[in-house]
């Protein structure tokens, strides 16, 4: 099997995970503060890494070092908006709203880098655009809380996924994973300072419970996977990969934590799954228009 073809897997595989985890996030963090859910999800993932890339970790340089810390700016920023989202809307609507993202890569890349997305890509972002429209934007045609924190990370995360293709073509990323994480566990250490009035042992089960799972699958497993994927697959591509985690984010959402399944996810969630499978067609120019476009070239 083709590298590509198994990171594929591996990352539709990973948004099973992340899709859960909005619902156990949800769950865990009840009336806990939830910078400090994220800064144990991130203190675990770090110390699960550090073992299985320990080769990598004996052998750190500063640059490795510096570029994982730059990595992991936007990373928490996402994170953090998004768990914030979850506490003021379901996890089955933040998980869809999440999806954003699809449509913010290639508008990013275009504004910052001057580099076009291919026309499917387009035309994917646009119909996932629309399905998120209809999952999000109420008959008031307003924006709830929520969504508007949801939003704003789903930037932040594309931002992190647009960082991470550049250093991916750049060089050798897994050496840069562990120092990401770790960065992310001061920020977020950081952060509980801030806000203060901090239960560091909380009695809940559900809590770390949520830790746990969060820490291996959805932050150590998914977010190596991805890094490592986007060395043989563009952002773009992953980004819309990504929109299967609302698909099992809702299903999720409905068993763990009773949310309805409404028809407005389901048509918005049909446009999101449609606009994955637009990203991963091979559309070729049909041979007469094709030989009509040879033939006007020669003549110019």
């Amino acid at each position: 099997m083709e590298k590509r073809n198994l990171f594929l897997i591996l990352l539709i595989l990973g948004t099973a995970f992340w899709g859960i985890s909005f619902s156990v996030t949800k769950l865990a963090i009840g009336q806990h503060q939830p910078v400090l859910f994220l800064f144990y999800r991130f203190l675990l993932a770090t110390m699960v890494l550090s073992v299985i890339f320990w080769k990598h970790v004996k052998k750190l340089d500063s640059t490795a070092i510096k570029t994982g810390a730059s990595l992991a700016i936007p990373l928490v920023l996402g994170i953090y908006l998004q768990t914030l989202g979850i506490t003021h809307t379901s996890a089955s609507q933040c998980s869809f709203v999440a999806g954003i993202t699809v449509v913010m890569i290639p508008v990013i890349k275009l504004a910052i880098y001057r580099k076009p997305a291919a026309l499917k890509i387009w035309i994917a972002a646009f119909t996932a655009l629309i399905g998120l429209f209809v999952i999000s934007v109420t008959d008031k045609f307003s924006i709830g809380t929520g969504d508007l924190y949801t939003i704003i990370g789903a930037f932040c995360f594309a931002i992190y996924l647009i960082q991470i293709e550049k250093e991916s073509m750049a060089g050798d990323i897994i050496p840069t994973i562990v120092p990401m994480f770790a960065t992310c566990a001061l920020l977020t250490f950081l952060l509980t300072f801030i806000q203060g009035n901090t239960t560091w042992i909380p009695q809940q089960e559900t809590f770390w419970i949520g830790i746990i799972f969060c820490a291996l699958f959805s932050t150590a497993y998914m977010y190596t996977i991805s890094n490592i994927s986007q060395k043989y697959i563009s952002a773009e591509r992953v980004s819309i990969i990504y929109l299967f985690e609302p698909i099992f984010g809702a299903f999720a959402a409905h068993f763990i934590l009773g949310e309805e399944i409404t028809s407005r996810l389901l048509i918005g969630g049909g446009m999101i799954f449609l606009a994955t499978l637009i990203s991963e067609l091979k559309w070729r120019m049909p041979k007469p228009f094709a030989m009509l476009m040879v033939s006007k070239e020669k003549k110019c």
